[in-house]
This record gives C-alpha cells, sequence and structure tokens, in this order.
C-alpha cells in the first residue's frame, strides 16, 4: 500500500474505513463506523475508568477489544502507518454517539489507539498515563500549551525527558466558542531547509533541553536535534524552541535559524481535529503545532494527550 493509495473496506474492515487527508496525502484519515463503535462500546462497558488508571494490563485488553470490534483488522493497519515513513500519521474519528459519559469514552478510545500501537509513557504533568488540559481566553501559565492567542511553533515532544517518545496522540475532548486553533503539521521530509539544518556542524552535538515547573520534571536532558537515523538512513528529529537551553552563540544561532526557518515552511498544514477525533503522530518524522485562536471571553477547549514508545504489538 503506497502513502497515496485509497483502501476500500472489505468485508475484514467494514467497521472503519481509511482514506488520504485531502489536506495532506500523507496523513490517514480512519473512520470508525457507528457499529464499530457500538461493539467496542459493549466491550468494554465493565470497565470503568478508574480501573483502567489502576491496571495497566487492562489497557491492552481495551485496545484489543477495539480490534476485536474492527475484525482484527484495525491493528494492522495502524502500525503500518506508522511505520511507514512516507506516513507516519493518522487522524481517527468515529460515526455516531456513544451511550457512556463521553469524556470516559474518550479516554477509552484514546487508550485503545495508544495500546495498538505501543505504550504511552507516564505524563509527570498530569500524574497519569495521559493528561487533560484546558485552553481559555485568558492564561498565565509558564509555556505556550494553554495560550490561545498566539500560535504554538512547530516542535517535536518529549525533549526534555529520558523516555522515549516515538508517537503523540492529541485528542480533542471538548470545546466551546472555538474559532481558529487548528493544528499545525510538518513532516520534515517536506521540510525545504532540512538539508541545511541536518548537516550543519552542530545537527549531531548535543543541546542541553529542560522545562518549565508546570512539567513536573526536574532534570536536564543533553542530546542532538538530529538524534539518530531510521533504517534507510534517514533522520529523526527531537526539537522544541521553547525547552532548549543554548550554552554557547553557536547553539543559540542554529537553533534560533531553524525555528526561523520551520515557522516559514510553506509545506505546513493545518489540520482541523473534530471534537472526540485524535491526531496520532510519529513523533520523530512529523512536527506538530497549534494555530492561533479568534478571541472569545468563553473559549475553552480541553485537550487530551499521549505519548509513548513504540512496541511489537
Amino acid at each position: 500500500m503506497t502513502a497515496m493509495e485509497k483502501v476500500v473496506p472489505s468485508e475484514a474492515n467494514v467497521a472503519f474505513t481509511q482514506e488520504n487527508h485531502p489536506n495532506n496525502p500523507r496523513l490517514q484519515r480512519i473512520v470508525l463506523s457507528e457499529q464499530g463503535l457500538k461493539a467496542f462500546e459493549t466491550a468494554t462497558s465493565q470497565w470503568g475508568l478508574q480501573a483502567i488508571e489502576y491496571k495497566p494490563f487492562l489497557r491492552f485488553a481495551v485496545a484489543n477489544a477495539l480490534d476485536e470490534a474492527c475484525g482484527g483488522a484495525l491493528s494492522p493497519v495502524l502500525n503500518q502507518i506508522m511505520q511507514t515513513r512516507e506516513q507516519g500519521a493518522f487522524l481517527f474519528e468515529y460515526e455516531g454517539t456513544p451511550d457512556m459519559d463521553a469524556s470516559e469514552f474518550h479516554v477509552k478510545l484514546s487508550t485503545a489507539i495508544s495500546h495498538l500501537i505501543g505504550v504511552p509513557n507516564f505524563d509527570a504533568m498530569y500524574g497519569k498515563f495521559y493528561a487533560r488540559f484546558t485552553v481559555r481566553n485568558k492564561d498565565d501559565s509558564d509555556s505556550y500549551l494553554r495560550q490561545a492567542h498566539r500560535r504554538m511553533e512547530l516542535h517535536n515532544d518529549g525533549t526534555y525527558v529520558n523516555e522515549r517518545t516515538d508517537f503523540v496522540i492529541m485528542m480533542k475532548m471538548k470545546e466551546e466558542n472555538m474559532e481558529g486553533g487548528d493544528s499545525l503539521i510538518l513532516h520534515i521530509d517536506d521540510w525545504q531547509d532540512l538539508e541545511r539544518f541536518y548537516h550543519h556542524p552542530l545537527a549531531k552535538q548535543d543541546i542541553q533541553w529542560g522545562s518549565p515547573p508546570s512539567k513536573q520534571v526536574d532534570y536536564k536532558v543533553h542530546h542532538p536535534v538530529f538524534f539518530e537515523e531510521d533504517q534507510n538512513g534517514k533522520p529523526h528529529m527531537l526539537f522544541i524552541d521553547q525547552f532548549a537551553e543554548p550554552q554557547n552563540m553557536r547553539q543559540g544561532l542554529y537553533l534560533h535559524q531553524m525555528g526561523e526557518s520551520l515557522e516559514a515552511e510553506e509545506n505546513c498544514s493545518n489540520i482541523e481535529v473534530p471534537v472526540g477525533s485524535m491526531l496520532v503522530l510519529q513523533n520523530h518524522c512529523w512536527l506538530h503545532g497549534r494555530d492561533k485562536f479568534v478571541a472569545h471571553p468563553g473559549l475553552e477547549r480541553e485537550l487530551l494527550r499521549q505519548r509513548g514508545h513504540f512496541s511489537d504489538n
């Protein structure tokens, strides 16, 4: 299957469809049918959210329930997407309306997706294997995460932690009075200045990375921006402008120029993520950000995040 093909549902996967996203053909759009949604909801109704949070092995049972609701066809499709560099990303949506509490359902669904492709890392900011946070019209936090009226620049997640961060899931739980705020994504192979920065003398030099107090991570890490290559020799990347701590002028200017280049890149795509949907990215091949919102006194958006490492599922 190539990045440009559209999948026609067969009897094995009538519970979902797959197609290229109209805004970026690398991004795959997966839509769970109402039939698949109901089957998943029925299979997981016996497990409350607290049990899923307390019992890590139960999260794999939740993931298996989603795969079985799709005739066993969903897991290989999702893993093929995430392991194919030319794709490495999907937008997961569903048809219909869940009968259970929407918030609990969305945590279950995102947990199923994360455990079909890997294992989420502990999120120190929220104290669980996932994080939930709210963006409002006014904010006084110590990072751009919750600031509605500015563009969150393109970046990779996991730059400031010791855990490997192969994937990131960003799910929209709910929103009110929202205009703007689309997700921004850029595949590093579409970055026109990639060769300039990848072959720079500082590309493989360790940079120091830290984080503000809200992240609840009290140590520093050191790694290059281009920290490894994939099996075909193409670069994997770990960069974020907010948390880099350059130790000299050369590092500072290299990172500054990189950030300026990324923000000027015309191949960046705007992706609308409907409520209940999630954007799932191969974190080392894709950079992501968020466009700014239009100011409104009642603006509110709740988001869920999971990020972790791939496993052989």
